[in-house]
């Protein structure tokens, strides 16, 4: 069976899935002051942070239209799939919804099918991975469906920030903890919960030291790692992801380990020298 798999901007692609027709990228937007960005293969990361950076402002994202979603599945493959950000995060779950249904008025008997990934950036490439895999083990739709939930419900999503600037704009945090976290070098580990809300996890004096304990929270919690796939996303920072990696092979052994740049949005979440850790 020919298939599609359909993923919003957040979720980065490797090398490997950009060159797979298989996979294609609804994009988001991005907004600081007036400056507009799409998150493809244009988006300009360096500028985006430098006027995130220099503004008061939080910068803002908008989802891909529903249209852009009903344009992504008409492409005549018999299996299609969409995986979006956290539906607790952006609205991309329920545009993606809103495509697929435009997509059903006129394929009434399509096999189509939205994941929220309860995640964002490579938490949605892996849970795209496993579809594909799933695809290419020749396993009927609704089996793809069921092994792709099982295993999204095994995987943990944590992330460690350079800087709470960020959170304290967006309203997550208020001045005054970021200010003392800030003063006290301290840096929070979060983690998106199973329904793909953000809490904080841990903490620790450091940068390394927060990464360190991201590591060892993971590798705590992992079923059978030797058959798990994990993956790093850095922004602008490969050497911080590379020593992320070296403590998880230090701690585990793994089936694969992939270290990407962040997407637009996931540069928008993360800020510079943030890192995310999907396993």
């Amino acid at each position: 069976m020919s298939y599609r798999i359909v993923v919003d901007s957040c979720g980065e692609f490797t090398e490997e899935m950009a060159k797979d027709s298989h996979f294609v990228h609804a994009a988001l937007n991005l907004e600081i002051d007036g400056n507009h960005f799409v998150d493809d293969e244009t988006f300009d990361r360096l500028r985006f942070l430098d006027l995130v950076e220099k503004s008061p402002n939080c910068p803002k994202s908008s989802c891909p239209s529903p249209e852009v979603y009903r344009s992504a599945f008409d492409c005549g493959a018999d299996h299609l799939y969409a995986v979006t950000l956290s539906a607790e995060l952006s609205g991309s779950y329920n545009s993606a919804v809103l495509g697929q249904n435009l997509y059903l008025e006129d394929h009434p008997d399509a096999k189509i099918h939205v994941f929220n990934s309860c995640s964002a950036s490579v938490g949605e490439t892996l849970l795209a991975k496993k579809i594909q895999e799933c695809e290419e083990a020749g396993m009927e739709f609704e089996e793809v469906i069921k092994a792709v939930e099982a295993y999204q419900a095994e995987r943990q999503t944590f992330f460690v920030l350079e800087s709470l600037d960020h959170l304290r704009k967006n309203g997550r945090l208020s001045a005054v903890k970021a200010f003392v976290a800030s003063a006290l070098n301290i840096k929070p580990v979060m983690e998106g919960n199973k329904q793909g809300i953000i809490e904080q996890a841990g903490q620790a004096r450091g940068m390394q030291k927060a990464l360190r304990m991201m590591v060892e929270l993971l590798v705590e919690r992992m079923n059978k790692p030797e058959e798990k796939t994990v993956a790093i996303v850095h922004c602008n920072n490969e050497a911080r992801a590379q020593f992320v990696k070296e403590e998880i092979e230090k701690r585990t052994k793994v089936k694969e380990i992939i270290i990407l740049p962040s997407s637009g949005v996931s540069t928008l979440y993360a800020a510079q020298g943030g890192i995310i850790l999907v396993g």
